[in-house]
């Protein structure tokens, strides 16, 4: 059975509007991959350890805290700014307090400057890995642990690198499902 014109045109714009949905939908996972994969947009990277090839050039790491317009907490990096050689582990803190009477859960997201940096920039541990949950009044000092690759130095547009700023932001989450069931009791006994 042949289709006729009208009913071939909407078969072919269904396909499309079928076809562009598919691409739009996995397109988020895909530029994720890409940006880690490559440092692109500041996106560092993950390691288990540290390379055993640490090189005499030193570069400056700064910490930048900021929030959510929504977000209650108090969040700031510990030290603004260390020395650290090229392939040296660093640890750095970021404390963060939460001034409200209830639990308020945060996710940390993050990227450093300059981009061209970014693929080099290597998070062995870091609180951004997983959410954060801090009690009424609660401050706690978060750590991230990282290195800067030793392969930045044969990268023509980053080798000239010597400050790099590790830049995060926290912004409200839900709270975990424990969590939202105390505090609904909570709120339940309260009235």
């Amino acid at each position: 059975m042949a289709m006729s014109g009208p009913q071939k045109t909407v078969v072919q714009l269904v396909g499309v509007v079928v076809l562009m949905g598919g691409l739009a939908w996995a397109s988020v996972p895909f530029y994720n991959w890409f940006c880690r994969v490559t440092g692109f947009g500041g996106t560092t990277g993950v390691a288990e350890q540290a390379p055993d090839d640490v090189l005499d050039q030193i570069v400056t790491i700064r910490f930048d805290a900021s929030k959510a317009k929504d977000m209650p907490w108090e969040f700031k990096p510990v030290e603004r700014e260390m020395k650290v050689r090229i392939g040296e582990t660093g640890l750095a803190f970021y404390e963060a307090y939460n001034p409200t009477d209830k639990p308020i859960a945060g996710q940390a997201s993050y990227n450093v400057t300059p981009y061209s940096a970014g693929g080099y920039f290597q998070k062995i541990a870091c609180f951004c890995f997983d959410e954060q949950v801090l009690q009424p009044g609660e401050r706690v000092e978060m750590p991230v642990t990282f290195f800067v690759d030793p392969e930045i130095v044969e990268d023509p547009e980053a080798q000239y690198v010597h400050t790099i700023t590790l830049s995060y932001t926290f912004y409200e989450i839900d709270l975990p499902e424990g969590y939202a069931a105390l505090e609904a009791q909570a709120d339940t006994n309260t009235n």
